[in-house]
């Protein structure tokens, strides 16, 4: 009996899954950079994985091909049907192997589920920063409307295009100075349990209430003397600091940033705050990126929710 073409050459390893898996790995930490931390790491160690299974048959098939015998086989016998078909085609055949043809189908539909599943996350995060980004500041007034050590609630359109609809509040307290720097107080009214609007619970002084205008936005400054902060819709409760001291609520108020600027109180972005100790200037404030209503910013609790995008002070 004559041997076959290519009995006596090496075999090629054949068609694998690692290349699936790695894509599907890469393609899982991809959409974790949006949706969760916890989709990043399990991506990592799925592609992590499966790319070193892929790179082992890699180098097991680069082995097997060095260490085949160089031996020759016997030249196979043509046959007159071999002549006939040689002279029919013109020329030498090229065989393809069929393994090689699934190694490279797998590799090409690795390729196109990582290009439908990651394509659409990388452009959700990364087009944004190429958009023009407004920054958030909202000029309170004067530094000499806030008295020290008394507390001042503040209302402001977000918005002024859309009316009473972006009416945005905050508590200020102008705490005096610490190291030679201005120290206020900047409470969000927003509750962290659902986002209902918080109250302050205590007396307001409606009759020294003052309305400036400043850079065409309106703004409202109230006196209150609040004893703590409460939530109208589902009883939460919040010490004079943000924290949290009953109801559903999950972490303290958030809290803004500030600047000053010719004498102006500046009120910036809004971040979160996991709980306050101590008061006023010597405050020691645990803050985090801002987070929705609900959600914890501290703890392995806060690594079961979506990353969030940045809030300019809505």
């Amino acid at each position: 009996m004559e041997p076959h073409h290519g009995d006596m050459e090496p075999h090629s390893p054949g068609p694998s899954i690692w290349p699936i898996g790695f894509a599907v790995g890469i393609a899982c930490v991809l959409a974790g950079l949006v949706v969760s931390r916890p989709a990043v790491i399990i991506g990592a160690v799925i592609a992590v994985v499966f790319g070193a299974l892929w790179a082992r048959d890699a180098m097991r098939a680069g082995r097997q091909a060095e260490e085949a015998p160089a031996a020759a086989a016997p030249p196979p016998v043509a046959t007159a049907a071999d002549l006939d078909y040689e002279a029919e085609t013109d020329g030498e055949v090229t065989r393809y192997p069929r393994n090689k043809f699934l190694e490279l189908s797998t590799l090409g539909l690795g390729g196109v589920i990582t290009a439908v599943v990651a394509l659409p996350v990388v452009g959700f995060a990364v087009l944004p920063a190429f958009r023009d980004q407004v920054s958030f500041e909202v000029d309170l007034g004067p530094t000499d409307n806030f008295p020290e050590g008394d507390w001042i609630e503040v209302q402001y359109l977000y918005d002024p295009a859309e009316g009473d609809v972006s009416r945005r509040t905050a508590f200020v307290r102008f705490n005096g100075m610490f190291q030679e720097l201005p120290s206020y107080t900047l409470i969000s009214n927003r509750c962290v349990h659902l986002g209902c609007p918080v109250q302050a619970s205590g007396p307001r002084e409606d009759n020294q209430r003052k309305q400036i205008e400043v850079n065409d936005v309106q703004v409202t400054q109230t006196p209150i003397l609040p004893a703590n902060f409460s939530c109208p819709c589902h009883g939460g409760a919040y010490d004079t600091e943000g924290n949290r001291t009953a109801g559903p609520p999950v972490r303290a108020l958030d809290r803004y940033k500030f600047d000053i600027v010719d004498g102006h109180l500046i009120l910036v972005e809004r971040y979160s705050v996991a709980k306050v100790e101590g008061e006023g200037a010597r405050a020691r404030i645990y803050s985090y990126g801002i987070q929705g209503p609900g959600e914890h910013v501290d703890g392995f609790e806060a690594w079961f929710y979506p990353i969030q995008p940045q809030d300019l002070g809505s």
